[in-house]
Order: structure tokens, then C-alpha cells, then sequence
């Protein structure tokens, strides 16, 4: 999955957390009274300056996380290429300036080395690696070549193919290289002769041996992968895929299982899944889009319910997906031993419950479009009670946590890959922007007619 490692070190014992009962730690900043509908629009301007402005000017690459600055993230500059578009659209920027910001990324990566040398390329088989150095944009550390942040990346791509169609200099240039790209990635060698895709490859070693399985994120990179006119994986990956999905009901609403509720969102700041069925989902009666809002709902029940009567927790503060976290140590409360965890791809669902009393707002922010009455009371609601230790320069910062400790913590960094589904919702529940463009673009349109989709949109004539 998209960065669920977990952080090695030493696990420290505490003797308590917070020992407050169930109080919400106060904010101490003034708070503007604003509307919910203006807090929307502040939050999804907000939200576009991460990407215009927390970027590797070398190379034009996003920071995978800010304030810190490590490394960039090619997800990260996935989701950004759809930044820009919504950044145009809404007037943030002009449209020459998010052409000449994009078709200058796009350059790079088609310039960039590829090999397969265990440093100073970006990728191998037009792949990327997941992670890049500041600078010249080279392999960060040991980290792998991931086929998931590829899709991603690809996502964000097409999206600007299909956006940006005028016929200045910029524009064409747009068009051209990202055909270019798409077509040099052999998502074919990246199956490696199993029914499903590998998550990676690392020239120490080879492939990864986890392979795409179960209901998550991947939905999107295996649509682009069928699609491909010059290296198309084979015709039976889509049902191999769904062979693996696991049908269960949590909390009331029944689901494909997925915990952590980013794997319910990724693909679908692309793709709108309303009223377009594959097999598996005609078997089912529903389509994607309502499993991701029975995944939302279920989620939030889940915290609602607060089996752990962690600090905080109620119907408007919930959400639990792969964020930061405080720290990783145990700690005891309610009399019981917490093990918090620092970056983790925290989630609830049958089978899987990854709980620290720690909330991330991308979880309701990624999932506006299914549910949003309960998404965007609850991003409003965290707004005024945290003001500004949670919801500064940027937006949301990316995780807090109330139990912890008695101030609670509240996390430092903006995360890219969540910050990016904020602000893709929230366009694509106002305006439809990136569904529409990638309603229009072949490859997305080709790769969901080969994985058996029909119906709604996708059998009306282009």
C-alpha cells in the first residue's frame, strides 16, 4: 500500500496518557466566525498553495511533506498536476502559468535517468522511484519503485492531457509528453508472470514479493496498465483482482473491505465510479462510489461507537486512514497498554483495526463527494475547535491526536498524498472538474470498458 511502512526504532514505555477522561484539549487562538461554505472555499485555496508553493524548483517535484523536507514524492506530484488544474479554474493562477508549471515537471521526468543502477536514476522501465532527492531528483535512499505511486503519478498526467488542449507551445508540448510517458512504462514487466501486479521493484533485490490483493487504492493503476496501447498487462488481471476482494459488513454497512479509508479514495479522485459497474459490483447491486460511501460511514460509526474511549472522539471528530502519529511507545490508558504509532496506515474495518486516538482531516476530506453532509461538518467542526493548531498556512495540518497526552498532540507537517485528496474532492463534489476531464480521456475510458465496466456515463458516445 502507498506508504505503509512502518518506522523502526526503539518502542518507549510510559506510565500514562492523557488522564482527562473524554474533555476536548481546548484551542487557544481566536477563531474567525465564518460560514460553512466560505470555510470550503478558504480551505480549498489553502489546500492549492501546498502544491504551487512547497515544490522542488529544480525539477518542479512536490515535497513529500512540509515543514519538514526530506524528499519529494511522486504521488505527491501526481496529485499536484490536478492542483494546478483546479488552481486555473478557480482563478488562483493563470492558465499559462499552470501549463508552463506543468509541462516543466513533465520535461524533467522524461529527461530524468532511468536504469537500473541502485543510485542516481529516478526509475527503471518508466516507472519511478517512490521517493526522490532534493535536487537532482535521483532515488532517495533504498526505496523501492513503486508501481502504486506510478499510477498515481500517471493519474495526475492524464488528467492534464485531457485539461490542457489548446495549441500554444505549452499546451502541445503537454500533450506530447505525457503520450510519451505513458507509453514508455512497461506496466506488463511489473507483473513479473503473476495474476496480479507486484507494489515494486528495487535494484538490490528484485520485484517486492506482495502483489496488488484485496480491495485498496490500486483500482486506478490497473485501469491506466490495461489501457496501455505499447504494454498492456494481461486481459484477466481485472478478474484476478477482484477474485481477491473480501465482502464484509461493519458496523451495519456492507462493503468490499479496505481499513484504512485512503484505499477507498485514491482511484476515485480520478475515476467517478457513479453508475458504472463491473461484475463484481453488478453481483453486489451497488457500484464503487457507494462502497466508498459505506466504507466512509462505517469508518465513522466505528469512532462514534469509540470501543477504546479514546479523548475526543464524537461525530464530528473521526476519520481514521494512513497518517502521522505522535510517536511510537506504549503508553497506558483506561487502564490498558496503547501502543501510538508514528506514521501508520491507521484504519476500521472486519478483520483489520488499526485505533490510537489519532484522526486525520484528509480521512473526511478525501471522502466528501460520498458522504458529504458528515464530511464537511466534520472538517468545519475541527476547524473551530483547533483553530490554528490544527488549520494554518496550508490547510489541515496532517494528523492530531487527543489521548496522547494532556495538551494533546498535534502534527507539525503537511503531508502531499493528503493533502491532495482535500482538495481533489472537494472540486470534485462542487464542480466535477477531474471526473469530467478523465470521462473524456481514452486511455481511462479504454481501460474501464476492458475490465468489464458498463452503464452511466461510460456508455454515452465521447
Amino acid at each position: 500500500m502507498i506508504l505503509t511502512f512502518f518506522f523502526a526504532g526503539t518502542i518507549f514505555v510510559s506510565c500514562q496518557g492523557n488522564t482527562s477522561g473524554n474533555k476536548t484539549v481546548p484551542d487557544n487562538s481566536t477563531v474567525p466566525v465564518i460560514s460553512k461554505e466560505a470555510f470550503l472555499e478558504d480551505l480549498k485555496l489553502r489546500t492549492f498553495k501546498y502544491f504551487w508553493e512547497v515544490v522542488d524548483t529544480a525539477n518542479y517535484q512536490t515535497d513529500d511533506r512540509y515543514p519538514t523536507k526530506d524528499f519529494t514524492s511522486i504521488a505527491a506530484t501526481g496529485f499536484a498536476f490536478s492542483a494546478y488544474i483546479i488552481g486555473v479554474e478557480n482563478k488562483y493562477i493563470t492558465r499559462a502559468e499552470g501549463a508552463e508549471r506543468v509541462r516543466k515537471a513533465l520535461l524533467w521526468l522524461w529527461n530524468s535517468r532511468q536504469g537500473v543502477e541502485v543510485s542516481g536514476d529516478t526509475g527503471n522501465r518508466g516507472f519511478y522511484y517512490h521517493f526522490l532527492n532534493y535536487g537532482d531528483g535521483t532515488r532517495y535512499k533504498d526505496v523501492e519503485l513503486s508501481t502504486i505511486d506510478t499510477g498515481l503519478l500517471f493519474a495526475g498526467i492524464l488528467a492534464c492531457q485531457s485539461y490542457f488542449d489548446g495549441d500554444t507551445e505549452d499546451e502541445t508540448q503537454i500533450r506530447q509528453l505525457a503520450d510519451s510517458l505513458f507509453l514508455r512504462v512497461e506496466w506488463d514487466w511489473a507483473m513479473n508472470g503473476n495474476p496480479t501486479m507486484s507494489m515494486g521493484w528495487r535494484p538490490e533485490s528484485g520485484f517486492i514479493s506482495s502483489t496488488w490483493n484485496g480491495y485498496n487504492e490500486a483500482m486506478v493503476l490497473l485501469i491506466m496498465a490495461m489501457a496501455s496501447p505499447s504494454h498492456p498487462i494481461p486481459a484477466d488481471s481485472w478478474k484476478n483482482w477482484c477474485s481477491t476482494y473480501e465482502w464484509e459488513d461493519f458496523y451495519g454497512y456492507e462493503h468490499v473491505n479496505f481499513g484504512p479509508l485512503f484505499g477507498h479514495q485514491y482511484s476515485h479522485l480520478f475515476i467517478d465510479f457513479r453508475g458504472i459497474q463491473d461484475d463484481y459490483m453488478k453481483h453486489r447491486g451497488i457500484d464503487y462510489f457507494e462502497n466508498s460511501r459505506r466504507a466512509t460511514l462505517s469508518n465513522r460509526t466505528y469512532c462514534i461507537d469509540n470501543p477504546n474511549q479514546f479523548v475526543g472522539y464524537n461525530e464530528n471528530v473521526w476519520g481514521l486512514t494512513a497518517s502521522d502519529g505522535p510517536a511510537n511507545e506504549i503508553r497506558v490508558w483506561k487502564e490498558n497498554d496503547v501502543h501510538f504509532k508514528t506514521y501508520n496506515a491507521r484504519g476500521a474495518a472486519k478483520g483489520y483495526l488499526n485505533d490510537d486516538g489519532t484522526i486525520a482531516p484528509t480521512a473526511a476530506g478525501g471522502s466528501i463527494p460520498f458522504a458529504p453532509d458528515e464530511c464537511i461538518e466534520s472538517l468545519y467542526a475541527m476547524r473551530n475547535l483547533f483553530g490554528d493548531k490544527l488549520y494554518q498556512e496550508y490547510g489541515f495540518k496532517d494528523a492530531f491526536n487527543l489521548t496522547y497526552s494532556e495538551e494533546g498532540w498535534f502534527n507539525k507537517d503537511y503531508i502531499g498524498i493528503d493533502q491532495g485528496p482535500i482538495l481533489i474532492m472537494i472540486e470534485n463534489y462542487q464542480t466535477g472538474l477531474i471526473w469530467n476531464l478523465m470521462k473524456k480521456n481514452s486511455y481511462i475510458r479504454a481501460g474501464l470498458q476492458k475490465a468489464g465496466f458498463e452503464g452511466g456515463w461510460l456508455d454515452e458516445k465521447e
